[in-house]
């Protein structure tokens, strides 16, 4: 082992370290990564700065694009609708129809795009069936995961694959390779979520209402809230809501003023505090009874706050969860200047496992999170249609560009038709694809730049410079020997084997995208070394990279779903390593079959 080989496996594990602890962001672990090979020489900089302009990095882009355009003219809507009238009510066809709606979506789209649009749906109908949303926001995710394996723009690991076979000179994968392999996963995949992995899932309480008395219950709001009388001596007599200083003073969030005896509710902050007023307000218990003489009220009642008096006609609660998209995530609310910015009051978050409610200024917002929120029900229906939010709730009305719809669908179709006879590279086509979606009016500009996950662009541009150094440097070669060297007795479908279960977990401690870049040079290699053709072992560990199945944390979507479903930890092994096991054994007997060894 070489003194090269050394330090590139030393920033390799560096790299994992930080991608499994979280405390730095993928993108900025990815962008120190490349620094780092640049810095000790082991990369020019034209090598290490390749990753912005790989065909791949294009691709994924100008698909996001294509994605939003989509969704802007309403089409990923009118899938959603018909998922509704064929669904039935049986919870069995309600798994099949949803997995199988958004494995088709996700088959074009981004796969947390087509599982967001289809999020509030799958609420919305089990609803309707009274079937929890814990057993069907699993199968959601699940199956954009394995709509994104059956073709190249799936996902970003078919896309980076192909480009490491590309780079050593063999022909990329085209558009529909993975087509094959993908539907035998799928219909499988289909087949155990129906008939034995819905059983697997659990059956929680429905954790998103509409009625007041259950968001009441589950998140435990009356701890939190409470009615202060203003005394006649108070010094916050003659201020306004802002000029009191209950928020960044006492931490104590105003929610609404009822004053002889109409309650005016939202975000007040010109209103004057006369005496007499009665404030709702958002708070620990413990810091409002410290204060009370202090700024001068009494506490209206210890049983806390009637349903009715935080909700109206005009003002409503709702649950809003945080997207993908969202510029806040890693922020907290203060410093994301969330109720001025907004218009909303967050009363309380559903995290994970539990309710994070009192003092929420200084929590930091996390994908997934899902928020109850109190506003005008204008301010909501417009946190509906941003796409930092999804609304678990059915909106009043859309504002998609529903002319667009006919001209948007000939441009994908086009797009799809282009690269699927040859004719253009599949980078060329998607960005085609995308700016004819912003010139014909499908999106604007700004839609396009914000459908863009720069962090996963990012992180996947700072990534392909470490497969370069693993060629480069015979790290990869190094790799592979061991690989050999530890399964190779088993000849090649044990090499397979020991790459799927490689790949498989690295993605628990870093994205799907950074798993198949490290892998894939290892996976070639080890083919040449035992003399056979790597197509095999390469789509082996793409497909591997999104089996994202046993942990929450091992893809956007399964953290997407996971505070909505109410989900535990482990609920996701319980459903997702039978599946995993599954997958292995087909890709074990079709993949020799497709590309023979």
């Amino acid at each position: 082992m070489t003194g090269e080989i050394t330090l590139v496996l030393v920033i390799l594990g560096a790299a994992i370290v930080l991608f499994a602890s979280e405390k730095i962001r993928v993108d900025v672990v990815s962008m120190m990564v490349l620094l780092a090979l640049l810095l000790t020489g082991l990369l020019t900089p034209e090598e290490a700065f390749s990753g912005f302009s790989n065909p791949a990095v294009i691709t994924v882009w100008a698909v996001y694009i294509v994605s939003a355009s989509l969704i802007h003219t309403g089409i990923a809507d009118v899938i959603g609708k018909y998922i509704g009238r064929i669904a039935g009510t049986g919870e069995a066809r309600l798994t099949l129809v949803i997995m199988t709606a958004v494995a088709l979506m996700s088959a074009f789209m981004n796969n947390i795009g087509a599982a967001a649009v289809l999020l509030p749906v799958t609420i919305s109908l089990g609803r309707k069936a009274r079937i929890p949303a814990s057993k069907l926001l699993i199968p959601l995710a699940y199956g954009s995961l394995l709509g994104g394996i059956t073709t190249l723009i799936g996902t970003p690991p078919n896309l980076l694959a192909s480009d490491a076979l590309q780079e050593v000179g063999l022909a990329p994968f085209k558009l529909f390779d993975f087509t094959p392999m993908g539907l035998i996963i799928l219909s499988f995949s289909l087949i155990y979520m129906t008939f034995l992995g819905r059983h697997l899932l659990p059956h929680y309480a429905e954790t998103l209402h509409n009625d007041p008395v259950d968001f009441n219950r589950d998140y435990q709001l009356r701890d939190y809230l409470a009615e202060l009388h203003v005394l006649p001596e108070s010094p916050l007599i003659g201020k306004t809501i802002v000029e009191s200083s209950l928020g960044e003073q006492y931490d104590l969030t105003v929610m609404g003023v009822l004053r002889d005896g109409r309650m005016r509710l939202g975000i007040l902050p010109n209103a004057h505090i006369r005496s007499g007023d009665v404030l709702l307000v958002q708070g620990t218990e413990d810091k409002m009874l410290s204060v009370r003489s202090e700024i001068g009220v009494s506490l209206v009642s210890e049983n806390g706050v009637p349903d009715h008096d935080w909700q109206n006609e005009e003002v409503m609660v709702a649950e809003l969860v945080v997207s993908q998209k969202a510029p806040f995530i890693g922020k907290t609310l203060k410093n994301a200047n969330f109720r001025t910015h907004y218009g909303l009051s967050v009363l309380a978050i559903w995290r994970e496992e539990k309710t994070l409610a009192g003092r929420l200024g200084n929590v930091q917002l996390k994908l997934g999170d899902t928020l109850l929120v109190q506003g005008r029900r204008e301010r909501i229906e417009e946190a509906g249609n941003d796409t930092s939010f999804l609304l678990l709730a059915e909106r009043e009305k859309s504002t998609a560009r529903t002319s667009k719809a006919p001209l948007n669908m000939l441009i994908f179709v086009s797009m799809i038709t282009l690269v699927g006879l040859g004719w253009l590279h599949i980078s060329v086509a998607a960005v085609l694809g995308a700016i004819l979606s912003v010139l014909t009016g499908c999106l604007t500009m700004d839609e396009a730049y914000k459908s863009i996950e720069w962090k996963s662009v990012y992180l996947i541009a700072g990534m392909l410079p470490m497969g370069i150094a693993m060629e480069k440097t015979g790290t990869a070669m190094f790799l592979s020997d061991q690989v050999v060297t530890i399964v190779g007795d088993m000849g090649p479908i044990g090499v397979m084997v020991g790459l799927f279960i490689l790949t498989t977990a690295l993605t628990a401690f870093m994205s799907n995208a950074a798993a198949a870049v490290l892998v894939a040079p290892i996976a070639i290699q080890s083919a040449l070394n035992l003399g056979i053709a790597p197509q095999a072992f390469v789509m082996g560990i793409a497909i591997a990279a999104s089996n994202s199945f046993v942990t929450p944390i091992g893809h956007q979507a399964c953290v997407l779903v996971y505070g909505p479903g109410g989900y535990r930890f482990f609920d996701y092994a319980r459903v997702g390593f039978p599946l995993t096991i599954l997958i292995w054994i087909l890709m074990t007997i079709f993949l020799p079959i497709f590309f023979p060894f």
